[in-house]
């Protein structure tokens, strides 16, 4: 792992990633500053984060688009299988690549708060705790995008698609205000992503039975659910994309609120999709 955890590092840092990343998250970390804490002299840093969050539907994809992507095309990833190394240590490998990669430019960031508190009351529990919740949404999304990266071949076609999949949880809350709130609305609405997951399920298992299996099963549930007790599915979708939405619980830190079960299902999405990459690899390893 630390051998994988080396050369991810290596590759970052010789290349621009590492410093494009780096210098894109800092330069906007300046500009929010500018307008709120300087401009219009507000004290607490917390609210720069808050503006800059958004800038992780550009960064996000940038950073994670070729750690497996590029490897599965140029055939590299070959050479990883044959290391005595497991598929898990190579996934955590390359995260903790990533997660120093995003680590190193917050550490100037945390500078932010004490520098601002010398001209200033600045409330630093809030403003770090914020910063604390700001990285384990960062690696967040960087699991959902190493995940991405793991099922394509083209860098370009997993970075377009990791965009569209931050927007969409970036906007899911807004989304939420104008989808169906109907009980019929709802179960089309689950019947489809159900089929979709189980494209996916079949695409990653080659298991017709578990992928077509898991469609059906699921399909039929909440059909079933629909004609026994509709109203459970009332107002089901919106709550449900409220509740999905990684960017909706990090208000509760910029408003001064500690989260903890937004850490907690911070670090749960995080386990998820990095299980859900070793399987994407496991069925490359054993079927490439």
């Amino acid at each position: 792992m630390v051998a994988v955890l080396k050369h991810e590092l290596s590759l970052y840092y010789h290349s621009l990633t590492g410093y494009v990343f780096g210098a894109f998250l800092l330069a906007f970390t300046g500009i929010g500053a500018l307008i709120y804490n300087i401009n219009a002299s507000v004290a607490n840093f917390e609210y720069v984060l808050s503006f800059i969050q958004i800038v992780f539907i550009i960064i996000v994809p940038i950073l994670t688009m070729r750690i497996i992507a590029d490897e599965k095309k140029q055939k590299t990833d070959q050479l990883l299988y044959s290391l005595p190394i497991s598929t898990t240590e190579i996934v955590v490998g390359k995260f903790m690549a990533l997660l120093v990669v995003f680590v190193v430019p917050m550490i100037f960031i945390c500078a932010y708060p004490l520098i601002f508190s010398m001209y200033g009351e600045v409330y630093l529990p809030t403003s770090y705790g914020t910063i604390f919740a700001f990285i384990f949404l960062g690696l967040a999304l960087i699991s959902i995008g190493m995940f991405i990266s793991s099922l394509t071949e083209s860098q370009g076609m997993a970075a377009g698609i990791c965009v569209v999949v931050m927007l969409f949880n970036y906007y899911c809350t807004t989304l939420a205000d104008a989808v169906s709130s109907s009980a019929v609305g709802s179960v089309i609405t689950i019947v489809v992503i159900m089929i979709i997951l189980g494209l996916i399920i079949r695409y990653m298992t080659k298991s017709d039975v578990m992928g077509y299996g898991f469609s059906f099963i699921t399909c039929l549930v909440a059909i079933i659910l629909f004609f026994a007790k509709p109203e459970l599915l009332e107002d089901l979708l919106p709550k449900v994309m409220n509740q999905i939405s990684l960017f909706e619980r990090f208000t509760m830190f910029y408003n001064g609120v500690f989260d903890l079960t937004a850490i907690v299902y911070y670090i749960s999405i995080i386990v998820f999709f990095l299980f859900l990459c070793v399987q994407s690899l496991e069925k490359r390893r054993y079927n490439g």
